[in-house]
């Protein structure tokens, strides 16, 4: 729980472990991401969900992972989902993260679609990846998700960017 001396000043060093986890989660909050809504469709009607947990696996072939929480109503829903939609968000859509986030609105009052597996896609976006379930694995307290990507949709503009606990925009150098 303590800190360990470290010879780079001013940092603190620690072992990640009960009693520090908000320092943990902080150093986490340090790696900006992305925002994305993952999409899929019940038997109960369309599910979504803001995630920054996406990343390419393999170009090769087109593989894409994410990673739902264990502890969110929603996690067997997208476990057991055949096909999903992964929708990376433009800076202008910090309300459709705030629409999948917990508590949020979902698909009410929003402008949807269906792909031609049934999997309910937003507008617009900056991107969607469009997938099979090529593989689940259990990880701690979430699982991975491994997404084939059947289709892309890609548009110009400025991503939405997650850091420290704040949305925000990229700022690029010329």
């Amino acid at each position: 729980m303590g800190a360990i001396a470290s010879p780079c000043s001013p940092e603190r060093l620690f072992v990640p472990e009960r009693g520090n986890e908000r320092a943990y989660r902080d150093a986490l909050g340090s790696f900006t991401t992305g925002i994305t809504v993952v999409t899929a469709m019940t038997d109960q009607g369309p599910i979504g969900m803001t995630v920054n947990s996406f990343t390419s696996v393999s170009l090769e072939p087109p593989l894409v992972l994410w990673s739902p929480a264990k502890s969110s109503s929603k996690h067997g829903s997208f476990q057991q989902a055949v096909h999903f939609a992964i929708h990376v968000l433009g800076a202008e859509q910090d309300h459709l993260c705030q629409a999948f986030s917990r508590g949020g609105t979902g698909f009410a009052g929003l402008s949807w679609t269906t792909s031609k597996e049934g999997v309910p896609t937003l507008c617009d976006t900056l991107a969607r990846f469009e997938c099979r379930r090529s593989a689940t694995h259990d990880a701690g307290d979430h699982s991975l998700i491994v997404g084939r990507v059947l289709r892309v949709a890609l548009r110009d503009g400025e991503p939405l960017c997650y850091s420290r606990g704040m949305l925000g925009r990229f700022a690029g150098r010329n």
